[in-house]
């Protein structure tokens, strides 16, 4: 089965998250297809490279970064809830006058349009979150 994971909080606000990415590498692990994650929402603080937890907790946005390079996953960020959040890329910091990037390279920004295709490709959308 392919499907499009759709994740709507950050890393460390509730279980969505958490519950998309162990769904995410559980469907991997069984034979299945990820066609595309796509972080909206409060779920685009996922794609911070500056997340920096204690040691002792787990790092949600590395957690992602090694599982999407390990299955070629193709991530998405939002750009407009980017813009609103101030996840930034090399592209959204020249347009935006911005002298910095915050974006885990594993991630990449693009629209809704992303999420429709993902939709339309897949045998089922999987929504994590509110």
């Amino acid at each position: 089965m392919k499907f499009a994971i759709q994740v709507n909080e950050g890393p460390y606000q509730r279980q969505a998250s958490d519950s998309a990415y162990l769904f995410t590498k559980a469907a991997l692990e069984k034979g299945h297809e990820i066609f595309r994650v796509f972080f909206y929402h409060d779920g685009v603080y996922n794609s911070s490279r500056l997340t920096t937890p204690p040691q002792d907790d787990r790092n949600v946005v590395n957690r992602w970064a090694e599982l999407a390079e390990k299955h070629g996953l193709d991530m998405v960020v939002c750009v407009a809830a980017a813009q609103r959040r101030g996840i930034v890329d090399e592209g959204e910091a020249k347009r935006n006058g911005k002298d910095a990037t915050n974006i885990h390279p594993a991630f990449r920004i693009s629209g809704l349009g992303q999420l429709v295709e993902a939709a339309i490709q897949s045998d089922r959308l999987m929504v994590f979150g509110d």
